[in-house]
């Protein structure tokens, strides 16, 4: 899970998550709020609006926002603001390939926005399709060796129909096909196994190595894109040697 998951492991060492858990909020009110309006107001019947309210709650998010934001797309609170849901491909320094999710009520402001994050950041916008086909949809689990028997987790996922799973230095990395991501997490936590993340990620099939200054590079990028309010995931294929993780980490 190269790229994206480096990115999420950067930011939790970093505790950036927590300074701008204003943003955070905003993008997950968004999130409900199309989730809702798309699928209707019940989770039980709606899988991404439970997806929506699961990581709002991981996120600490008050329950009273969470509904207010259901109600808001469901328009039992009226004057609903219309969110385009876009999807933008480009490609970061070293030829790294950079996929963005984004939802925005200004498509031509939120273009132009990112055209030029890219161009400040030794990066460019591309065409639709250009880097898209590089990955693949998948469920994504991190659980903490400390939280886990090795042995254990193994059994549990892997009888729950999770494809693979991956030992860091101190985490293991669950990857499930997404129709099978549900299906996980209620084994792990009926198993009494807790996660430290749990999300539905775009998976690369290969990726590009980093060094040097292209490192700062694409973690600026990457920073600058998850920092506008428009944008709503950011996926890539950059890998990054551990020693360098250790270093950007600390």
């Amino acid at each position: 899970m190269s790229g994206h998951s480096k990115w999420s492991q950067i930011k939790r060492k970093k505790g950036a998550q927590d300074s701008k858990r204003g943003k955070v909020f905003t993008k997950l009110i968004r999130e409900l709020t199309v989730a809702a309006r798309m699928g209707g107001g019940d989770p039980e019947g709606n899988p991404r609006l439970r997806a929506a309210i699961a990581a709002a709650k991981a996120d600490n998010m008050p329950k009273d926002n969470i509904e207010r934001a259901i109600k808001k797309g469901t328009g039992e609170l009226g004057g609903e603001t219309i969110y385009e849901e876009l999807v933008y491909e480009g490609y970061g320094t070293g030829g790294v390939a950079v996929l963005i999710e984004a939802m925005t009520d200004n498509k031509n402001r939120t273009t132009s926005d990112i055209r030029h994050i890219f161009s400040r950041s030794n990066g460019n916008l591309g065409e639709a399709g250009c880097v898209s086909w590089m990955f693949h949809k998948k469920g994504y689990i991190v659980v903490k060796k400390e939280d886990a028997d090795e042995d254990k987790l193994m059994e549990v996922v892997l009888e729950a129909g999770a494809e693979d799973i991956q030992e860091g230095e101190k985490e293991y990395e669950v990857t499930t096909d997404p129709q099978a991501f549900e299906a996980v997490k209620e084994a792990l936590e009926q198993a009494g196994i807790a996660y430290q993340l749990s999300e539905i990620t775009m998976h690369p099939q290969t990726t590009v190595q980093l060094d040097g200054k292209h490192v700062e590079q694409m973690l600026r990028l990457m920073e600058l894109l998850e920092d506008h309010d428009d944008i709503q995931k950011v996926y890539a294929n950059f890998d990054i040697p551990e020693s360098v993780m250790e270093q950007l980490s600390k």
